[in-house]
C-alpha cells in the first residue's frame, strides 16, 4: 500500500508539472469564404472572417473570437494574421479587407503598393486609375455605363 501511495503522489505530481508547461499557442488561422484570412474557432471547424472578430457579435459557439485577450487593445492585441496595417501608421484594417477593392485605408495602401500585394484586377473589375470615390485601382464592371463618373478619365463610361 506503500508503493500505490508513493505511485500516486507521483502521478499526482507529474500532472501539476505537466499543467505549469507552457502551451504552445493555437493556431487559429483558416482560409474563410472567398479565400480570405479567417479565425478558426475552437470547435476546429467553424471559419469566420476576419473582419467579424471583435465586432461585438460572437460568431464562435463558445465567444473566442470576442474574448478580452483578443480584443482588449486593437489591433495590437490580435494575432498578426488578422489586421493589415495602412501605410498610415495610425491606420488599419482587417486582413480580409486587403485587396477586397475597396479603399478601407483611406489612401489605398489596402488594395495597391508593395504593402498590400494585391494581384490586378480580375474579369469583374475594371482597370483604371486614378480612380474617384471609396475605390482605387479597379471598378466593378457593374458600375461600368451607369452614369456615373467612377475613373478620372471617364473610361468606365465610354470605353468599360
Amino acid at each position: 500500500s506503500a508503493v500505490a501511495l508513493l505511485l500516486l503522489a507521483a502521478a499526482v505530481g507529474l500532472a501539476a508539472a505537466l499543467a505549469l508547461l507552457p502551451r504552445a499557442p493555437v493556431n487559429r488561422f483558416c482560409a474563410a469564404s472567398n479565400n480570405w484570412t479567417g479565425f478558426l474557432c475552437d470547435d476546429r471547424v467553424t471559419c469566420i472572417l476576419a473582419r467579424q472578430v471583435c465586432d461585438g457579435v460572437s460568431q464562435c459557439r463558445n465567444g473566442e473570437d470576442e474574448e478580452e485577450k483578443l480584443c482588449g487593445d486593437l489591433p495590437r492585441s490580435l494575432p498578426g494574421y488578422l489586421a493589415f496595417r495602412c501605410s498610415n501608421p495610425s491606420s488599419w484594417v482587417y486582413a480580409d479587407q486587403r485587396c477586397d477593392g475597396r479603399n478601407d485605408c483611406g489612401d489605398c495602401s489596402d488594395e495597391m503598393g508593395s504593402l498590400a500585394a494585391c494581384p490586378p484586377c480580375g474579369s469583374e473589375w475594371w482597370s483604371c486609375s486614378p480612380v474617384l470615390y471609396e475605390y482605387c485601382s479597379c471598378i466593378p464592371r457593374r458600375l461600368c455605363r451607369d452614369g456615373i463618373q467612377h475613373c478620372l478619365s471617364w473610361s468606365d463610361e465610354y470605353i468599360c
